[in-house]
């Protein structure tokens, strides 16, 4: 039997993984990953849940940044008959932080219309195979309209009508899902792009966490959780100039972005939900995995329905980043010396971007909005959001630990598809960014380092959706040909891809939880599931029947080269 002592730690470990970027719950009915059901409120209700925000300079287009979104964590793809449409009854939100205040400059705004042929005729998505998106077999289709909003202006109409790609049935119905794919990629004008649809999750890591820390001895590691599992993806490309201050990358070549979805603040259930202009956020992302670790349990709702611009004034959540409990679980469990607090490197990777201005333990100007030259100190505000600097140079030889690796254009600098963000947080916490060494013990990380489906090195990057029965379970055509578009991050030689805490105060969030709205009730869509698959497998047999950078400083891989 394990002491007393030793179990409180596996417990507090076992929900504790990575701070601030490397942590996984297990959610109520399913697992958790990145923000993959990271609340109680937004678990039960999957189509606005954001599960991850990658941004990234475009590999194949220069002076444009793409940003990706994905919603509906674990979508089983043979989840049918009504599979994953994105919610008409919601807003889907990038904003994007150019001057450092913690408030959005730029924002773009997504929201969906349904057109649902089914009727009283049939359950199913579609009748027959679907060649085109305006095929008449499928039965099912979305559309969104795209408006867009910069320096607090009035929404402007920026796409209408454009076409979703639809959640992808399988082979049978579908037999040329790239063809899809690509009717639903739209440019725009002013040089947009934007994507809308089903796609392969791309976040890979082991969840085997919860086995007393990967058994307790790093065993336990190896396998991809997320394998075979798909979700909806919302992918833009704008150029530099529309999302950084005063349009000028080169004076100003920083920005922050966030994620954020809206749901009507009173839901009335009924056949065809619909948008109010009362709404009310519900979900929130930046950093990958901040809210499932920082923030206590009981406040997991609340943080997602405020902006950046509050995060500073809750003490006690700061004071996690500060003070991490994960480093002194790693030095009891895996004798990994914890380093000192106060952890000002933390605050620098999470909170503020890392710059020699806010004098912070890491001595190199990369990702802040204070290393803009028109941002005014006075004005910034430390907050969480995702910092990207846009003037890094796309790298040669992409490392899957980004900045650690020696790779300036990765994670914590903006997030690539590829980024390993769970070894580089783990290693963060560990104490890397400060010494500029990567940890040895702590060197195989989780063991799983690549996405289980190639990514394209086309617009919109993410992998073709899995089809079959089953996660993991992925058919042919099911990932992208590496013949027909290279990966835009390389691998190198080794395989890598290239590419005591006190509770927070209530009245912290004094009356934001009082805005929360209700989860939405899933349950209908597993009711139909075996006489959808039973009802198309007859359709399709009769049918058959009838016919036949490296950086200047080895030891301080924070530090980029001399211009």
């Amino acid at each position: 039997m394990l002491s007393l002592r030793r179990r409180r730690i596996f417990a507090i470990a076992a929900t504790a993984l990575v701070l601030a970027g490397a942590a996984y719950g297990l959610g109520p009915g399913g697992a958790t990953a990145s923000s993959h059901r990271e609340a109680s409120l937004i678990a039960g209700d999957p189509a606005v849940d954001n599960t991850d925000l990658y941004a990234f300079r475009s590999p194949d287009r220069d002076g444009y940044v793409t940003f990706v979104m994905n919603f509906a964590p674990f979508s089983e793809p043979a989840g049918g008959p009504n599979y994953f449409p994105f919610a008409t009854d919601a807003a889907y939100l990038l904003h994007i932080d150019n001057d450092g205040d913690a408030k959005e400059d730029a924002v773009f705004r997504w929201k969906f219309n349904t057109d649902d042929r089914r009727g009283n005729n049939t359950f199913l998505y579609n009748n027959g195979p679907v060649t085109t998106l305006d095929d008449e077999n499928l039965l099912f289709r979305q559309s969104y309209t795209l408006e867009s909003s910069f320096n607090g202006a009035p929404f402007r109409t920026r796409s209408t009508n454009t076409p979703v790609a639809p959640s992808r049935v399988g082979q049978a119905s579908m037999p040329d899902y790239q063809k899809l794919r690509d009717q639903a990629t739209v440019q725009l004008q002013g040089g947009w792009r934007v994507f809308a649809g089903q796609a392969d999750d791309p976040f890979f890591l082991d969840l085997r966490v919860f086995d007393l820390l990967y058994g307790g001895d790093l065993s336990e590691v190896g396998q991809d959780t997320l394998a075979g599992y798909n979700v909806n993806s919302i992918v833009l490309e704008v150029p530099f100039k529309d999302v950084t201050l005063k349009g000028d990358v080169n004076r100003n070549p920083v920005i922050g972005a966030w994620t954020t979805t809206e749901r009507n603040r009173v839901r009335i259930s009924g056949s065809k939900p619909m948008l109010s202009n009362d709404r009310v956020q519900v979900s929130r992302l930046g950093n990958p995995l901040v809210n499932e670790v920082v923030v206590p349990s009981g406040l997991k709702d609340a943080f997602n329905s405020i902006p950046p611009s509050r995060d500073a004034s809750i003490q006690q959540v700061v004071n996690r980043v500060t003070d991490p409990e994960l480093a002194r679980l790693l030095q009891a469990i895996y004798q990994v010396p914890a380093p000192p607090t106060p952890r000002n490197d933390l605050v620098e990777i999470y909170l503020t971007g890392i710059t020699t201005k806010a004098n912070g333990p890491i001595k190199a100007d990369l990702n802040s909005q204070l290393n803009n030259a028109d941002v005014s100190p006075n004005r910034f505000r430390p907050s969480e959001m995702l910092r990207l600097n846009l003037s890094t140079q796309i790298s040669q030889t992409p490392n899957r630990l980004g900045v650690l690796g020696g790779d300036l254009q990765g994670f914590p600098n903006g997030r690539r598809l590829t980024d390993d963000v769970v070894d580089i947080s783990v290693q963060a916490v560990a104490g890397a960014a400060q010494s500029g060494k990567l940890v040895d013990a702590l060197a195989a990380g989780d063991a799983v380092d690549v996405n289980d489906n190639d990514f394209s090195g086309q617009f919109p990057y993410l992998a073709l959706p899995n089809t079959g029965r089953g996660a993991g379970t992925i058919t042919p055509g099911g990932t992208t040909d590496p013949s027909s578009a290279a990966s835009p991050m390389p691998t190198d030689d080794h395989g890598d891809p290239l590419s005591p805490s006190p509770s927070v105060s209530q009245n912290a969030l004094e009356g934001v939880g009082d805005v929360m709205t209700s989860p939405t009730a899933w349950a209908w869509m597993g009711g139909g599931l075996g006489m959808g698959a039973l009802g198309f497998g007859m359709w399709w047999w009769m049918k058959r029947r009838r016919t036949t950078g490296t950086p200047s400083d080895p030891d301080n891989p924070f530090v980029p080269p001399a211009s």
